[in-house]
């Protein structure tokens, strides 16, 4: 089975996507700031990973960048989840390695077509 970790400050986020991630078929860990997705992902890389922007201690960008940085940190494939929609945020976001944007509040169809367009779901219809 496939790994997802969702990374928001936000318990009800973690849990709304959780949920959409798991029915998608995705064993789900969560982290609540940038530095346990880190912790999380040195013990085990996840396949793909829900984040979030602003989050205390170490925020969405940064742990992008480290995640990267890291040996088999180009696997996952990342989707930021955020308020942020402005265009240089998501330019930013792209340029740090993230592989898709979606913009809150989400349901599971957006996350559902956004896992199919980087490869992480096959496409049923």
């Amino acid at each position: 089975m496939k790994s997802c970790l969702i990374v928001d400050d936000s318990r009800v986020v973690r849990k709304v996507a959780s949920r959409i991630a798991h029915e998608l078929g995705f064993e789900c860990l969560e982290a609540e700031d940038g530095q346990k997705a880190y912790d999380q992902c040195q013990l085990s890389m996840p396949d793909a990973i829900i984040l979030d922007w602003n989050m205390p201690i170490m925020n969405g960008i940064e742990f992008l960048e480290k995640l990267r940085g890291m040996d088999n940190g180009q696997h996952p494939k990342v989707v930021f989840c955020t308020t942020e929609n402005d265009m240089s945020h998501i330019q930013r976001a792209m340029q740090a390695g993230a592989n898709e944007y979606i913009m809150k509040p989400f349901d599971s169809e957006i996350i559902k077509s956004k896992f199919i367009h980087i490869g992480l779901l096959e496409n049923e219809s």
